[in-house]
């Protein structure tokens, strides 16, 4: 996948739920480097982009998923690319506690199985969208 802005939202939002979840010192001072590395590297992408180095193509990367519509409806997202950015920090919580689930998926009701799966699809649709958004608000301020 090529770099976007949306995209290194979404690898920051993992960094801070793995600081958040973690207790090992070693991968504690590893995800800190990989933190400043993504600021960095989000810093650098905007100003490149600012400054007209980044071909306008290439601040947007549509996630293009194929998927059934129908009984997959994914909410609406709406707002400015620093509320997007704090929807798609939600979306990765909520995905992680959901994952939760499913590495210890025998310990899940049968009957709860189906939910557990159809909301983590929905919810990983969620995060493309928020993406998605991100890229194509920042591309338009860019543009302009």
């Amino acid at each position: 996948m090529a770099e976007t802005l949306g995209s290194l939202c979404d690898k920051l939002t993992i960094v801070k739920l793995k600081q958040y979840h973690s207790e090992d010192t070693n991968r504690l001072e590893s995800l800190a480097t990989q933190e400043a590395q993504l600021i960095n590297e989000m810093n650098d992408f905007i100003s490149d982009a600012i400054n007209g180095l980044i071909p306008l193509n290439r601040l947007t990367f549509k996630a293009n998923k194929v998927f059934k519509q129908e009984g997959n409806v994914v909410q609406d997202i709406k707002g400015s690319i620093g509320q997007v950015f704090a929807k798609l920090a939600q979306v990765n919580c909520d995905l992680w506690h959901e994952q939760e689930k499913v590495y210890e998926f025998e310990t899940v009701l049968p009957l709860e199985k189906d939910l557990v799966v159809k909301k983590l699809a929905i919810l990983n649709l969620e995060r493309n969208k928020c993406i998605d958004i991100i890229d194509t608000a920042f591309s338009g301020l860019i543009v302009k």
